[in-house]
């Protein structure tokens, strides 16, 4: 077991957020969690903030230890919340003393010339650059943002699919198990990273899902001759000799999408 301490989570009802919060109150921590709605109960103690508005940041930093900081906003204004954002949520940790500000990143950002992980990079910057002892933990894609991906293409007559790119995407709960270890008073700096059991193309796992849902859809190869997908393609965001866990895509597919 960690060290147990006063601990704030950034973005509790978030993919992530979800599978960390009753982790770490099994291991002994007081929790707090934010969320943009109020929320109430789970033993947590919610708080509203809004990073991009700095709507309650303090409140939510206000005598606390850790802050294990998951919010983030892929789809979204990345500029607003995960770089000026993170700023704030520093600035406002500092003041509050904390002694571990927990970051999740993303693995092969400076590889990748993509605007939502240049955003993730600045932020990490930003925090190496702060006076709050920090520790930043990389992962690959989780499961369920692999999924979102594909429901988003699983209506068409034909998948239309970049098939050759290569991730190596990864359950929640092993890496809210890694961060419940990081969530310490003691700051580690940069961590190992995390990724899947698995290296697979994206032509694997959209078959696999494919079979799960039981949408006979043709799956059709779009070459996208671009840096960012020659990066994935090579491998940029994958971490194979640090893969935690057991699940794999397909044994995933198969919990999430059971009948009977």
């Amino acid at each position: 077991m960690s060290q147990p301490s006063r601990t704030l989570v950034t973005g509790g009802t978030g993919t992530l957020g979800q599978a960390l919060l009753p982790r770490l109150l099994a291991d002994g921590h007081t929790v707090r969690a934010t969320s943009r709605a109020a929320r109430t109960g789970d033993d947590v103690e919610w708080v509203r903030m809004e990073l991009e508005s700095e709507t309650g940041i303090r409140a939510a930093v206000d005598d606390v230890d850790v802050i294990v900081h998951t919010a983030t906003a892929p789809l979204g204004d990345t500029e607003a919340v995960d770089v000026e954002g993170t700023r704030r949520l520093l600035e406002a940790a500092a003041e509050a003393d904390v002694e571990n500000f927990v970051y999740v990143s993303i693995v092969g950002i400076d590889d990748i010339p993509y605007s939502y992980y240049e955003a993730k990079l600045d932020a990490e910057r930003a925090i190496e650059a702060s006076e709050v002892p920090s520790t930043i933990l990389r992962a690959t894609q989780f499961y369920p943002f692999v999924d979102e991906l594909l429901e988003m293409v699983a209506r068409l007559p034909v998948w239309p699919l970049p098939t050759r790119l290569r991730i190596q995407p990864v359950d929640t709960g092993p890496v809210a198990d890694r961060l419940v270890d990081l969530a310490t008073t003691e700051a580690g700096g940069r961590a190992a990273p995390v990724g899947g059991p698995e290296v697979r193309t994206v032509g694997e796992l959209a078959t696999a899902y494919r079979e799960a849902r039981g949408r006979w859809r043709p799956i059709v190869r779009v070459p996208i001759p671009t840096a960012t997908f020659a990066r994935f393609r090579e491998g940029a965001a994958t971490c194979p000799e640090h893969d935690v866990g057991s699940t794999t895509w397909e044994e995933w597919l198969e919990t999430e999408y059971a009948t009977g």
